[in-house]
């Protein structure tokens, strides 16, 4: 708890990051719980004019137990604050993720943040592990958005719809968040754990995705609501795409109009709720676009899907020029979590052959875009690759896809990085050290 004499305001939040034993479930008690006592605290100051002695006295939010917090008069704030985390936590996913597949290159200064896009994230690094969603770790606010939502989930199944109102409605949504949150660890890390847990493998934690997306489904369906189901068919079908599974996939993907899309929300409200692209690229210059994307074309004509722009200046680290991405406006721009391009992206490589190409050339003429040449007809797999690339273009994706096809690395392993060392080869982080010391299974 921090205290401010010249306001009186009393900062309860939790720094980002910081919990010990990443995967444990004492993450939300210490997240969620901070943030619905810091308000209460806030009241209780300005009821109280400031009296810094009874600040003192106070407990820590901290130490709240977690059975005062998980009631049912608290369900929305719970819901809330738990899509809070993923929405920070998915952000720094597309900054980071964008690096390692060289969507952007680091524009900064910091050379702990350097190993993103050279390639060689070490298990003993911090930012990568126990730094916040706003500084772009991603272990912990993955980590902790796939607790908060679990743990919502478990609270509000053994409420009643008489103690919760929309019940189901927020049952769908933090289970299909806990799905995304599973499979951001799947795609992005080589292992993961979930609380505590066994090291579990990429397609494991795909499973436990499909089983958090098959409660969101069934949930939404019982409270009539479109906009969460189609979530959670894009997101079951991501996943049973990730583990090979075309039939599955194809058939989730095919309930999802092709308009549909799915936002994580933004707001210039706190540095946490910045869109984390747009903050990173276009107000921080730290980040900048990679070569390959710069002035890209299709027909001969310039590409609306990956909208770019020379700054005319270097970046924040004086030696990668700077080129700002134009496809999310302001800091206040919402982030897609799931589309209906994405569902027909994977429809297309599900189907393959004339239905394949019929769902590209679909796409395309929607965007006013011109229909695939013959030669991207005949490498149909090449194509989609491409064709998934530049839809999905900082959206999160490509980094899992550099993976699951084996797409070559540009600039390639063993190149000179221009801030020192070389480019690796890594295509998934490693589980942080800082998991394992928490864990008693390692």
């Amino acid at each position: 708890m921090t205290r401010h004499s010249m306001h009186c305001a009393v900062e309860t939040t939790t720094p980002d990051g910081v919990f010990s034993g990443i995967g444990a479930p004492r993450a939300f008690s210490r997240h969620g719980a901070r943030r619905f006592v810091g308000a209460l605290l806030l009241l209780s100051v300005s009821a109280t004019g400031c009296n810094v002695d009874r600040l003192l006295e106070i407990e820590t939010p901290s130490r709240v137990a977690e059975q005062n917090y998980l009631v049912p008069q608290n369900a929305a704030l719970i819901v809330s604050s738990s899509v809070a985390d993923f929405e920070c936590a998915f952000g720094a996913y597309v900054v980071v993720s964008a690096l390692g597949a060289g969507e952007f290159v680091d524009g900064s200064q910091t050379a702990s943040r350097w190993s993103y896009d050279r390639r060689d994230v070490l298990p003993t690094d911090a930012h990568y592990s126990t730094f916040g969603c706003a500084a772009i770790g991603v272990y912990t606010p993955i980590s902790t958005a796939r607790f908060t939502n679990d743990q919502a989930s478990t609270a509000l199944a053994g409420w009643t719809d008489q103690q919760v109102p929309n019940r189901q409605k927020l049952i769908a949504t933090s289970a299909a968040l806990a799905g995304y949150s599973l499979i951001l660890l799947g795609e992005g890390f080589c292992t993961g754990v979930l609380n505590v847990g066994p090291e579990l493998t990429s397609a494991q934690l795909f499973d436990s995705a499909i089983t958090r997306f098959t409660a969101a489904i069934s949930a939404a369906q019982a409270a009539n609501d479109q906009n969460l189901l189609n979530l959670a068919y894009v997101g079951r079908a991501r996943a049973a795409r990730d583990k090979g599974d075309l039939g599955s996939a194809a058939a989730d993907a095919a309930r999802v109009p092709a308009d549909f899309v799915y936002n994580a929300t933004s707001s210039t409200t706190a540095a946490r709720r910045n869109n984390r692209v747009f903050a990173q690229n276009n107000s921080g210059s730290a980040v900048t676009v990679a070569p390959a994307y710069r002035n890209m074309t299709v027909g001969g004509s310039p590409d609306p899907r990956v909208p770019t722009e020379d700054a005319g200046r270097k970046a924040g680290d004086q030696v990668n020029a700077l080129w700002w991405q134009k496809k999310y406006s302001s800091l206040s721009a919402p982030l897609p979590i799931a589309t209906g391009i994405e569902a027909r992206l994977i429809l297309a490589q599900a189907r393959g052959g004339a239905e394949g190409v019929l769902i590209l050339n679909q796409l395309r003429a929607a965007a006013g875009l011109p229909l695939l040449t013959a030669t991207e007809v005949a490498n149909f797999g090449a194509t989609l690759q491409e064709e998934r690339n530049r839809w999905l273009w900082l959206q999160g994706n490509r980094w899992y896809d550099m993976r699951l096809a084996n797409i070559p690395q540009v600039p390639a392993p063993g190149s000179p990085y221009p801030k020192g060392g070389v480019y690796g080869d890594q295509r998934c982080w490693p589980l942080p050290d800082a998991e394992k010391l928490a864990n008693p299974n390692f």
